[in-house]
Formats: structure tokens, C-alpha cells, sequence
């Protein structure tokens, strides 16, 4: 199986179109840009996902969710996330903790951090001190930074349960 514990690094980034809330961590946030994608478009969960499966060593998240599958369209994010969960335990891994970057000019999301780890602590099973979720800015550059777009950086810790 190799190392006890194995590291995995995701990045998402979608653009942002008018909208009335955007899906970021599980939670809906009142805006007036929300992404744009195949399923509900969630940056956070997404970047996650990627860590998740690079940490055990499997493909990606448009891999395993294809944006070809109309069946996936809409999607809850949080429907993947389990998913790419029970691949994870699968193999005999267990989620150490995760760490994420959520990078938008707007919506700003600091005031709903709190209820994004209860979330997604909620939908891995784990606790919500095992989550770090941070915001920045682009300091006004480039796409991102013109309020174009939203992206999300995570890194997920994994190990293993068995011997």
C-alpha cells in the first residue's frame, strides 16, 4: 500500500455569471455572480474532491464525474464529495484533514466559513477542526481579480487504517 500518510493537492476555477446566490462549500451565499458549470459549480468542493483522489492516487474529479454525464447535471457538489469519500475509504484511507483556499473578489465569504465546515464535516464524516477554509483576493488582477471568475486551491491529508 506504501506510506502510511499521503498528501493530495486539488485546484478548481470556474467562471462567474449573473446569478441570485453561489454555491461555495455546500452553502448557498446571496450574490449577484454565481459559477458557471456543469453541476451546481461548487469551486471549494470541486478543488477538494481533486486533493481527495490525488491523495489516494486516482484520476480526477471530471474523470470519475464526467461534464459529459447528463445525469450529473445540477448535481449537488456535496453528492460528489461523498462519493469520492467512500472511493477514499475504499482503499483504507481515512481523511486526516484538508486545508482550502477559496480566491473570488466577490462573493466575499468570511462570514459564512463557519457554516461551510460544519458542511462539509457533515458530508465527509469527519469533525469541522479537521477543515481549514481561508479567502483571499486577486488584488484586482486578472480574471479573477475583475470579479470573471472564482477559483479554489485544497490540499487533503490522508492515511491509512489498516496495517
Amino acid at each position: 500500500m506504501g506510506t502510511p500518510f499521503r498528501v493530495g493537492f486539488g485546484f478548481d476555477i470556474h467562471r462567474l455569471i449573473p446569478g441570485d446566490f453561489a454555491t461555495i462549500g455546500g452553502v448557498q451565499i446571496p450574490s449577484a455572480l454565481m459559477a458557471e458549470g456543469h453541476s451546481d459549480a461548487d469551486v471549494l468542493i470541486h478543488a477538494l474532491c481533486d486533493a481527495l483522489l490525488g491523495a489516494v492516487g486516482l484520476q480526477d474529479i471530471g474523470h470519475h464525474f464526467p461534464n459529459t454525464d447528463e445525469s450529473l447535471k445540477g448535481i449537488d457538489s456535496k453528492i460528489l464529495l461523498v462519493k469520492v469519500c467512500l472511493m477514499v475509504r475504499e482503499l483504507q484511507y481515512e481523511i486526516g484533514n484538508v486545508d482550502m483556499t477559496v480566491i473570488s473578489e466577490t462573493p466575499k465569504i468570511n462570514p459564512y466559513i463557519a457554516e461551510m465546515k460544519t458542511s462539509l464535516a457533515n458530508t465527509m464524516g469527519i469533525e469541522t477542526s479537521q477543515i481549514g477554509i481561508k479567502a483571499t483576493t486577486n488584488e484586482k488582477l486578472g480574471a479573477i481579480g475583475a470579479s470573471e471568475g472564482i477559483a479554489a486551491h485544497a490540499v487533503a491529508l490522508v492515511y491509512t487504517v489498516t496495517g
